[in-house]
This record gives structure tokens, sequence and C-alpha cells, in this order.
């Protein structure tokens, strides 16, 4: 930045936007409120590249403590290898702003310190042990701390505490073949889509999934919080090591979806990233948002592209789906004649908003049955989402582990797996090959529903402990590709 003695104003150069011009006035009245006074003289702070549009309220501290820095009212070599960020309140108090654990990270990696709000140090703090991070809560204290005057505590990570029980398998009465697939769906992290009639518990059981999937990783945890932290989604600067599950209304948008805006922000799928994006009413979504899913499905990321920004946000997610069978919901009700049109041109109709390329993404589709009264009169049954949890962990140890032996230490579960590999880990026996041959040629399985097959069966032998796919898990695995408006859009 200058100073010089022409004029009196303060200009800020460099592609700034509307927040970032509208600094000057929140600076001005920070130092004020500071007992800081601004010259009567020309300041120019200009924002290097000058090419590259500056965006966000976050440069208000760094824009302050330069102007400090210039004035002498901090020395002007305190800002050296520091990366710095916050907004500033007009009464001197710096506030939260996104993003601050990625930039945390980005400074450790330059050998950098870093100065952030107050609340959001215990975020920043995750980056590294190492890093030295200055958290003060307003201008003064960060300027007294500079001086020496004052000395700021290093900030603590935080974990978000439990936030009471998640909903339990054991309320759910009845529903054994599907609960056995919510079951085969979280060891492998494979996307479900289920279809059945109103209130036959689709929801309850999407609802439940969390309460099954197996704790976050140290390097899943951290590239998780590091997309909600750019999204503003970590509030108290805390972390939680349960698994994402987002879901969005069926009225959401492709960009509420896939991410977009002027500021190019993570939408629903990156912030499901390494969990769970749920699709209640699923053919109610609009077809361009449907679609928009295939891409970030079979790469796990999502390139969103605008006029000054180009944005790669991580996306494997695990898709979990349910829809009525027809507008209705009863077209396979025994007994039941839709009004509008025969059950069969009602259903076809209906699921023909979904594209048979996103169907085939699927690596389980089943039926859920209406519930009838005797099952809803029986006692809760015996095994709950601890006694389910055990064994899909054990499964996804077995997995990681597999993975981790052949180099893929990022490959955590089947359903991430290369086409090429599983094929290799699946280890078919004869039996199995000429199964899996015959059933392919029978259902018209394209390539990635032949991989996707093969990965579900995979993840069988796994929950089953088993160093081989059978005969027996592959015939389950393709029962599930058979089920379902899959076939039935087929």
């Amino acid at each position: 930045m200058q100073i010089s003695g022409w004029t009196v104003g303060f200009a800020i150069v460099g592609l700034a936007d509307k927040a970032v011009g509208e600094s000057r006035e929140r600076v001005r009245a920070a130092l004020n409120a500071s007992g800081l006074a601004l010259p009567a003289k020309k300041i120019t702070v200009n924002l290097a590249p000058a090419h590259v549009p500056k965006e966000g309220s976050h440069y208000d501290l760094p824009i302050a403590l330069a102007v400090m820095a210039a004035i002498g009212a901090i020395p002007a070599d305190a800002l050296s290898n520091f990366t710095i960020l916050g907004e500033l309140a007009l009464d001197g108090a710096i506030t939260t702003v996104a993003g601050v654990l990625p930039a945390a990270v980005a400074a450790n990696a330059r050998g950098h310190g870093l100065i952030c709000p107050f609340a959001c140090g215990p975020e920043a703090a995750w980056a590294s042990s190492d890093i030295e991070i200055l958290a003060p809560r307003s201008l003064i204290q960060l300027a007294n701390h500079v001086r020496g005057t004052q000395v700021m505590a290093r900030p603590k990570p935080a974990m978000r505490t439990s936030g009471g029980p998640m909903p339990d398998l054991r309320d759910i009465k009845g529903q054994e073949s599907a609960k056995r697939a919510l079951e085969i769906a979280a060891a492998g992290g494979h996307n479900l889509l289920m279809s059945g009639p109103p209130g036959s518990g689709k929801s309850m059981l999407a609802a439940r999934l969390p309460s099954i999937l197996p704790p976050l990783s140290p390097r899943e945890l951290l590239e998780v919080s590091m997309i909600h932290s750019v999204a503003g989604a970590l509030a108290g600067g805390e972390l939680t090591d349960r698994r994402p599950f987002r879901a969005p209304h069926h009225s959401a948008s492709m960009p509420a979806l896939v991410g977009g805006g002027t500021n190019a922000r993570p939408g629903e799928v990156s912030l499901a990233h390494n969990g769970v994006l749920f699709l209640d009413e699923f053919p109610e979504f609009s077809a361009p948002a449907l679609d928009s899913l295939r891409q970030p499905l079979e790469t796990g990321e999502v390139a969103i592209a605008r006029v000054h920004h180009r944005v790669v946000y991580p996306a494997r997610f695990q898709l979990v789906a349910a829809m009525n069978p027809c507008r209705c919901g009863h077209a396979t009700d025994p007994g039941y004649s839709c009004r509008r049109m025969p059950n069969d041109r009602c259903m076809a109709t209906y699921q023909a908003r979904m594209s048979g390329p996103l169907l085939d993404r699927f690596d389980l589709s089943i039926e859920v049955p209406a519930v009838s009264a005797a099952d809803l009169i029986l006692p809760p049954p015996r095994e709950g989402s601890a006694e389910v949890a055990a064994r899909v962990l054990a499964a996804r140890q077995i997995q990681a582990r597999r993975y981790a032996a052949i180099g893929l230490p990022h490959v955590t579960s089947n359903s991430a797996a290369p086409s090429n590999v599983i094929e290799t880990v699946a280890e078919l026996d004869a039996s199995g090959t000429a199964l899996l041959r015959e059933a392919a040629d029978r259902m018209k399985l394209t390539a990635r529903g032949f991989h996707r097959v093969l990965k579900l069966a995979r993840t069988l032998a796994d929950l089953d402990a088993s160093p081989k796919v059978s005969r027996a898990h592959l015939a389950e695995a393709l029962s599930y590709r058979a089920r379902g408006p899959m076939q039935q859009a087929a």
C-alpha cells in the first residue's frame, strides 16, 4: 500500500468487488473505534495480482493491519510471514469468515503463520500443531499482542459434542429385506434406490443410515471439514467425526445440488462428501438437477466453471434415493386401479422422469412394501443400529486394508475402487464367472453395471469375511439389480 500527501482519500485497487470496496468504510470505522485516526493523506491499497478478481469481506483485517503498519501503529515487520483474513465490525471487533481451515492448511504449507478471527481459531488449529496462530477478538487486542503488552494463547482444536443419539434401526418394525439392503449399502458405500408406496418406511430407513456408518477417518475428517469451512458451515469452528447426511428438498435447483453461484460455492454433492446425499421424492427433482449428479457419481468430484472462477470440489458421496412407484403412489397395491391411466402406464410415465444412465449408477434397487398392522404390533426387533454398525465397520476395515496393501490408500470402500482393480480383488471362481457371464447377457448389463455388480458382490463377501466372492454372493448382488424401477425403466 502507499500513503502520499497529494490529496485526501482512501482507494482500493486490484479488481475489488462490492464487498471489498466497502472495506474502506469498515476499516475507517474500526480504526476510529480503536483510537487510531487515518492521516489526512491519500491512502492507496493495491490488491495484487491486479488481474485476479477479489471477493469477500475477509480482506478487511489485512487491509486494516497494512494501514496500521504504514502509519506506525504496529511494527512494520509484524505482519511478515503471516496469512491474514477476517472481517471487521464497526467497533473494531474481528468477526467470523468462511474458509479459515483451508487457509490455515495453505499457510502451513507455505511456512506461514495465520491471523484469523477468534471464533475461527479452533478450526484453524486443526491444520497443524506447528503453525503459529493468532486469533484476536479485536484490532486492539491484536495490536497489544504485537507490541508485547498482551499475550494471546494459541487456540485449541475443538470437536463438536454429540448431538444426542441418532435414530435407531430398532425403531423399524418389519422391512427385514430393506434393512439388509441398507446394511450392504453402508458396508460398501453403495448407491441405493428405494421404491414403495407412501408410508412404507423409506424415509425412516434412510434417516437411520448415519447410525450404522463408521466414523470419519482423520484424512476424511479434514477433507469434509475443509469443504464445510469454505461453505461457512462450521459452527464455532468445531469439527465432527460424523459422516455428513444431506437431505435437500425436491425443489432444489441444479446449482444448489452441484454448486455454483457468483462465488462458485460448494453444493449439496460436495457438502455430502464422504457421507450420504439423500434425495426423497426422487422423481420430483427437476430432470437437469438429477442428471447433473451423473458426473460426480462417476468421478468423485465436481468442476464448477464461471466467468471468473473454475473450482473443483471433492464430491464422493453415497446417493440414497426414495420414490413412490407412481404419482398417486399406489400402483403396486393389490386391486388398485389408477383413475388417470392404466397402472403400468402410470408407473412408466412417472419413472420416465429419471434417465437410464442415472438409474444405471444405483448398485441396489429395492422394493419397500407397505407395512402391515401385524408387523406394527410386534415388539421392537432385538437387533438395532449398534449391532449392524459393528458388522459394517468390520467390512469397511477389511476394504481399507485390502486397498492400502495394493497401493491405493485413498480408496476406503468397494464403491470407490477402480474398475480394473475390482476385477482383480473379486477373485471369482469358475462357477461365479459363468453365472456373471450368463446374467450379464440375460440382463443386458452395461459395462458400468457389470463392474457395479462385482463391487456389490465383493461387499457381500466382506460382510461374510470371505476372501473370495462366491456364487451366492454374486447371485444376491444380481438380485438387487433386477428389482424396482431400474428394471422397469429398462
